[in-house]
Order: structure tokens, then C-alpha cells, then sequence
């Protein structure tokens, strides 16, 4: 199948249609009615504007998330605007199906109605970049850049964005560190259309700064100052934010996920197939056989998944992942690989090990026998020697993976997440098994299909 014929195929399942589109402008236009009518009766003087891919008619087919944001004057104190705006979401959640108060920068209410998610999120009204005071301000001001500078070439985001969906590079969360939205946006408006950003994946890399708005013209100093900071941690890009100097829009963006954007633009357009959109289908395989294959273990830590959304869950069992890489190297294991994610309600932190036991004793150095220190390692150990100046002695040692590492959480010597650290230390672990939940996932990790840039 020819290019143009994959694209046109791919569009006509993720462009919204004429009924969905009906939809969602009812949904928004209700919505938009209960925001006005409870700012009336609080008296407040908020404009609710919608921001994100609704907004800018950038949505795929079925993804209807709607951001609502309440925009309160730029005297308002923060925190006032804290205070009412919580208060203002609560009276419009009020009215819909259910609601509850979600946490970022300030609160927020995350709401839903008739099926779909609303963000209600306070923030300040802002015009310009240097009126911009949180974190979120800058959402109303993307969505009138994109809107002004789009000129209906909605349909080529959505290829962009189901692209890097299905390729696992999409979403600027701190788990996933690939493309945002906003930043797929602002490459279709500089590059002009969804081929066009594939066929440029290598010159981005070189040319490193993309400055779509003229900010190196306009504002030199801020937008350098953005630049050099940029360049110092290494970023694979640098997109300068078209509506603030200061801000790299693609600051979260992975040299990994750039890196299987870089790859996978090469081969869609040298075969291009609706695979790269929607990944692939019934990935099949045992675990079992891999392990067999390489000769290496399975180490598996598995715990009821806690009450935190990925945002923080994910980064913290990556730090206690990393923690069990570096305390059993220390105890003379190698730590090949490692995963972490959670399926059907359990978190997991997944480690390929070089093997299952280790030698019943280690030898043990100790201080210069002339000292106090020395005799006091001398009185110690059973079987002692001198190497020049120095005591060595044997030490018997647990020879099982599973006895290190319980023994380790039992000393607390292996740093975790802070936020999982309870539940690592009270939960199961096993070796060179998995439930069956989790046997997907094994595998996929155990051979690399999971990161394989050439699957």
C-alpha cells in the first residue's frame, strides 16, 4: 500500500465524525453555560475559556478530555484565586455526573459529565507571556496561537499525534518524557504538514533550535538566555515556546523517545504501513523460553498498586528499581535490565539478574594489622591473613537472590521511593515466575520487544 493510501486509511478512523463532532460542541456549549451561570450567582469576575485539543479541534476520534479553564483577573491574589477558584469548580462539578479534587501547581477539580473527563482548572487571564504567574496560565495562550496559526491543518496534527501514540512517544509526563500535544502542533504550523515533520526528523536533530514565533529576533536576550540554559542540559531539542521566550516546550522530551521517533519516521516512509499508528497487534511469546534463551533470572517485586496516579507512581518505582540495581551490584549481582508499571491492580518493579545465587563466602578486607582496628577485626573473624600490611578475612555469606534482598530491605539499604517503600518491603517477590497478568509484560521486557526499534 502506497503513502497516501495509509494516511487516508489511518485518517478515516481517528478524524472525529459529523455525530461525534455534534456531540462534543453540545457538551461544550453546556458546559460553557453552567460556568457562566455559577460565576454569576458567586458574583465573581472569572471567564471560562476551553483550552487543550477540543479547543483547537486537534482531538482524535473517542478522545474527548475537556479542559476547562477558569480565568480570574491579574490582580487577584494567588492566594485568593486558589481559595475561589476550588470554591467556583466544586459549584460547576455540582451539576454534573461526579467530581473530585486533584492536585498540581494549586487544586483542581476533575469532573465527569455524560461520559467524558473535565478538568476545571483556575488560573489568571492572561494577554501576554509577562503576565503569566502559574504554571497553567500559558494553556490560554497556546490555544490562540495554535488556532491563529493552524490554518486547517487540524487532520495533519491528528496523524502526527496517532503517530507518536503508536510508536510510545507521546505525552510530556514525566513517566514517558516524549512529545506533548501542543509540541506536535507547533512542528505541523513550522513544518506544514504530518510528512513533512517525518522527513525532517534528522534536520531537527542538527539544527536543534526550532524558534517558530521570532524570539531570537524579537527578544534576543530572553530567548538566548532560554537557549544556553537548553544546550547546558542537553535537551535534543530546544522549541522555543511561541508565546514565552522563556520556556522550551520540549524540555521534558527524552533523548530515547526522540531517538524512537528518529527511527521509526525513517521506516514509515520507507514502508509505510498503518502499524506505526496503532502499534502492534497479539505480540506473542514466553517468557519462560527467554529465560531460557539468554540463561538469565527473573527478579519480580510485586505489591497492591497504591492510590497514586502515574505521575508520581511511576517515577518513584523507578528510583526503588535503580535503588535494587545499585545494592545488589554491591553484593556482587548483576542487574541487567529493568521495568516497572503496574496491570490489574499491582505494581511491579521487574529485574533481569546474571543469575540466582552467588558464592557461599566473600573475601573481606580489612584494616593494617599494627592497629587497634586491626586487632579488633583479627578477634573477629574466623579465618584471618596478611596481604602486605593489610587483614583479610572470609565471610559467609546468604548465597540466594531472594535471602540478599530481603535482607537488604530488612537493613534498609536499598534506596526507594519514598512514596512506595512500605509496600515494596511487605510485598511478594518471585523468581523466574510471574502471575499470569504480568506474563505479557515479562516477556515484552525480558526481550526487549518492549524498547526493539527495529519491531
Amino acid at each position: 500500500m502506497n503513502i497516501e493510501a495509509v494516511i487516508e486509511r489511518v485518517l478515516q478512523s481517528i478524524r472525529p465524525t459529523d455525530e461525534e463532532r455534534a456531540f462534543v460542541e453540545a457538551l461544550m456549549k453546556e458546559l460553557r453555560t453552567i460556568a457562566e451561570e455559577k460565576i454569576n450567582e458567586l458574583g465573581l469576575d472569572v471567564k471560562p475559556y476551553f483550552v487543550g485539543s477540543l479547543a483547537k479541534d486537534t482531538y482524535l476520534a473517542g478522545d474527548h478530555d475537556v479542559d476547562l479553564f477558569l480565568a480570574f483577573p491579574l490582580e487577584t491574589p494567588l492566594e485568593e484565586l486558589r481559595e475561589k477558584g476550588l470554591e467556583l469548580g466544586e459549584a460547576i462539578a455540582e451539576k454534573l455526573d461526579s467530581y473530585e479534587i486533584a492536585y498540581a501547581e494549586h487544586p483542581y477539580v476533575r469532573a465527569k459529565y455524560r461520559g467524558v473527563s473535565v478538568d476545571l482548572v483556575p488560573c489568571y487571564d492572561v494577554k501576554d507571556w509577562r503576565d503569566v504567574r502559574t504554571a497553567v496560565d500559558r494553556s490560554i495562550l497556546h490555544t490562540r496561537w495554535v488556532n491563529g496559526n493552524l490554518k486547517g491543518r487540524n487532520d495533519e496534527v491528528r496523524l502526527l499525534k496517532r503517530f507518536l501514540k503508536g510508536i510510545n512517544a507521546y505525552g510530556s509526563e514525566i513517566y514517558v518524557r516524549g512529545f506533548s500535544g501542543y509540541l506536535a502542533e507547533i512542528l505541523i504550523i513550522k513544518y506544514g504538514s504530518f510528512l513533512e515533520v517525518l522527513e525532517k526528523a534528522d534536520f531537527m536533530l542538527r539544527q536543534k533550535v526550532i524558534d517558530p514565533a521570532g524570539w531570537l529576533r524579537r527578544e534576543p536576550e530572553v530567548a538566548m538566555k532560554t537557549v544556553r540554559r537548553e544546550t547546558k542540559e542537553d535537551r535534543p531539542l530546544i522549541v522555543i515556546d511561541p508565546v514565552d521566550p522563556r520556556r522550551n516546550v520540549s524540555a521534558n522530551l527524552s533523548w530515547e523517545r526522540y531517538g524512537i521517533f528518529y527511527f521509526k519516521a525513517h521506516q514509515f516512509l520507507e514502508n509505510p504501513s498503518e502499524e506505526f499508528f496503532f502499534g502492534k497487534t497479539g505480540t506473542k511469546g514466553s517468557y519462560l523460553a527467554e529465560l531460557r534463551r539468554k540463561g538469565t533470572h527473573l527478579v519480580t517485586l510485586m505489591f497492591p498498586k497504591p492510590d497514586l496516579v502515574d505521575d508520581i507512581l511511576l517515577p518513584q518505582l523507578e528510583r526503588s528499581a535503580k535503588g535494587f540495581e545499585r545494592a545488589l551490584s554491591r553484593e556482587g549481582f548483576r542487574v541487567l535490565s529493568w521495568d516497572v508499571g503496574h496491570r490489574s491492580g499491582k505494581a511491579f518493579v521487574m529485574l533481569e539478574v546474571d543469575r540466582r545465587e552467588r558464592e557461599r563466602v566473600t573475601i573481606k578486607p580489612g584494616p593494617e594489622f599494627f592497629t587497634e582496628r586491626g586487632w579488633d577485626f583479627y578477634r573477629k573473624n574466623e579465618k584471618v591473613w596478611i596481604i602486605g600490611k593489610r587483614l583479610y578475612a572470609e565471610k559467609r555469606v546468604k548465597e540466594n537472590i531472594i535471602d540478599v534482598i530481603l535482607e537488604l530491605l530488612e537493613k534498609d539499604q536499598v534506596a526507594l521511593g519514598k512514596n512506595v517503600r512500605e509496600d515494596i518491603k511487605s510485598g511478594e517477590i518471585l523468581l523466574d515466575y510471574v502471575p499470569k497478568e504480568l506474563e505479557e509484560d515479562a516477556y515484552l521486557f525480558l526481550s526487549r520487544e518492549k524498547w526493539n526499534l527495529k519491531g
